[in-house]
């Protein structure tokens, strides 16, 4: 994963991504921005993650976290790895695992 990478979330479902550049891009060069969408519906899930060309520029962006866009409170940190799905439960027993009644 990218150093330099920040999630951004709360966001309003009508924020597009050059509305994120617009805005972050003040902290430093933006190397990537991509707003998150449902795949079906192609509507905005609320959040973000933005990658910075450097660490400074990252860090700069962090101190946004709090602050209101479109009259939300973003929540601004540093991206985490995405941990893999240790859990897929039992899709076949409709979650109830292997209970029988």
């Amino acid at each position: 994963m990218n150093e330099n990478k920040i999630y951004v979330g709360n966001l309003s479902y009508n924020t597009t991504e050059q509305d994120l550049e617009t805005e972050f891009s003040k902290y430093g060069e933006l190397q990537e921005v991509k707003l998150i969408s449902d795949m079906e519906t192609g509507r905005s899930k609320g959040f973000a993650f933005l990658t910075y060309k450097t660490q400074e520029a990252m860090e700069a962006a962090l101190e946004k976290n709090g602050e209101e866009i479109g009259g939300r409170a973003l929540r601004v940190n540093k991206a985490e790895e995405r941990k893999p799905r240790t859990d897929r439960g039992n899709r076949d027993n409709s979650g109830y695992g292997n209970r029988r009644y």
